[in-house]
């Protein structure tokens, strides 16, 4: 694996993204009351945005892989050396 690239990294952005998101809306919501409504508006829909831009960075891991179309599970051919003994 290289530097930097690890496989989780993708999740924890999703999440970072989702925190963020949510503490840019809590500040809008409570500070942002003499703003005109098209502005709040127009960022919390942003906000919403980024929300679901993060949980799918954060979900977008958890489908299992799928096998290709024509591929069969490797079973251990009889010929194989081993092949009848259990594996542990």
């Amino acid at each position: 694996m290289a530097r930097g690239d690890h496989p989780m990294r993708t999740p924890a952005y999703g999440g970072l993204l989702i925190a963020a998101a949510m503490v840019g809306a809590t500040v809008l919501v409570q500070q942002a009351t003499s703003w005109p409504g098209w502005l709040r508006t127009l960022l919390l829909a942003v906000a919403v945005v980024a929300m679901v831009l993060g949980a799918l960075l954060t979900l977008r891991d958890r489908t299992p892989p799928r096998r290709p179309r024509g591929v069969q599970p490797r079973h251990p051919r009889p010929s194989d050396p081993g092949a009848d003994e259990p594996r542990p």
